[in-house]
């Protein structure tokens, strides 16, 4: 089969952009999780315990750091936030989205999932858990703020990780790439509408003029300076390229730690007092997860989609955005709020969660593949 040199050139750039995400500064080999990524769920148990401890010991000192906003966004997170998602978006190129008819199928299943059903589930399965099944064990003047929470984080789709669970489960490279580079165009422009119309439903009040800042400050501005970073660092070369994200991945990594050490500085006492919270909020974001994924696998086989495609599909139409999601958090309803710790607990279980859907995935394979006529070939 003969491809055109431009459609070479964008499967080898898919190629270079997925294995310079799995790559670290410690060397890691690609198609490998990083050292920070495979154990994220520890680094974030050992925030929740600095950071509670750090704000019983110098409530003064986190006091005033929150206390240092702008239109409602706290300029220490914010610059956090920044170091946290740019690296993370210098991976995206695109210019992929020109190939996106190529599979066509898989991409359908995954916007459909993506937009049409995590943000609704998760409202749903909030409203239910949190309104009704653990509402006795909640503090009552937090669970709209929990439900919240729970949309913010379900309403943005993942942009990093899923390059890693990509290689995870042998998904076609370039695939992946368009998908997230086409889901990332969409969130700039659906995100703020999606979360209002959510809350709206939810009956929970929405700060616009909040949602709007923060999604220029956290979705816009920071695409556009990863963008131009991006064409600054290829145009170097593809090695410097590759060695430079490799070297920024800690930086982002660090960065979301370090926020979850404010945050739970800040909610500590809450959840000394309720120490539950954490496990009851994590039910509906397990639920949809393997709702979604299970969705979406189900779909690309139906559909006759190749599995290099289904898994990494499955993955995207499960995985969250938690980064954006803390900070919109906490931009809209505070440190302090329910909601900020409802994304933190999606932050707890992503990898965990995440890595036993790619085993699923891989274990799966021979099942998807029986009586099934591929009608995507892999590139």
């Amino acid at each position: 089969m003969r491809f055109s040199a431009k459609y070479t050139q964008s499967v080898r750039n898919a190629q270079r952009d997925q294995m310079s995400s799995t790559d670290t500064a410690n060397g890691a080999t690609p198609g490998a999780i990083g050292f920070f990524e495979r154990y994220l769920t520890v680094w974030v148990v050992l925030c929740i315990v600095g950071g509670i401890l750090a704000g019983q010991l110098l409530p003064q000192l986190f006091q005033a750091i929150g206390r240092m906003e702008v239109a409602h966004v706290n300029l220490p997170v914010g610059v956090l936030i920044w170091v946290m998602i740019i690296p993370m978006l210098v991976k995206i190129d695109f210019s992929a989205m020109t190939q996106v008819g190529s599979q066509w199928r898989g991409i359908g299943v995954t916007l459909f999932v993506n937009w049409f059903v995590k943000p609704f589930s998760m409202a749903l399965l909030g409203g239910i858990f949190i309104r009704h099944v653990f509402a006795r064990w909640l503090p009552a003047d937090q669970l709209d703020s929990y439900i919240a929470g729970l949309i913010l984080l379900a309403a943005a789709p993942c942009t990093a990780m899923v390059f890693v669970w990509s290689q995870l489960c042998k998904g076609d490279p370039y695939f992946t790439l368009s998908q997230v580079a086409l889901n990332d165009s969409i969130m700039i422009v659906a995100f703020a509408p999606l979360v209002a119309l959510l809350l709206g439903l939810s009956a929970i009040t929405v700060p616009w003029a909040t949602l709007i800042i923060s999604v220029g400050l956290y979705i816009v501005i920071p695409v556009i300076l990863a963008q131009l970073l991006r064409r600054h660092l290829l145009a170097k070369g593809d090695a410097h390229f590759r060695q430079t994200v490799a070297r920024l991945g800690p930086y982002s990594i660090s960065a979301l730690l370090a926020t979850l050490v404010l945050l739970f500085a800040f909610q500590g006492q809450a959840i000394v007092e309720e120490p539950l919270v954490i496990a009851m909020l994590a039910v509906p974001i397990l639920i949809q997860v393997f709702f979604n994924s299970g969705l979406a696998y189900l779909l690309n086989r139906k559909l006759g989609v190749a599995h290099c495609v289904a898994g990494p599909s499955s993955l995207i139409g499960a995985s969250n955005f938690f980064e954006l999601a803390v900070a919109t958090a906490i931009s809209l309803f505070g440190f302090h709020s329910g909601a900020a710790l409802a994304t933190v607990v999606g932050v707890l279980i992503e990898v965990p969660v995440m890595l036993f859907v790619v085993g699923v995935v891989n274990r799966s394979q021979h099942w998807y593949e029986a009586k099934h006529s591929t009608k995507e070939k892999p590139l």
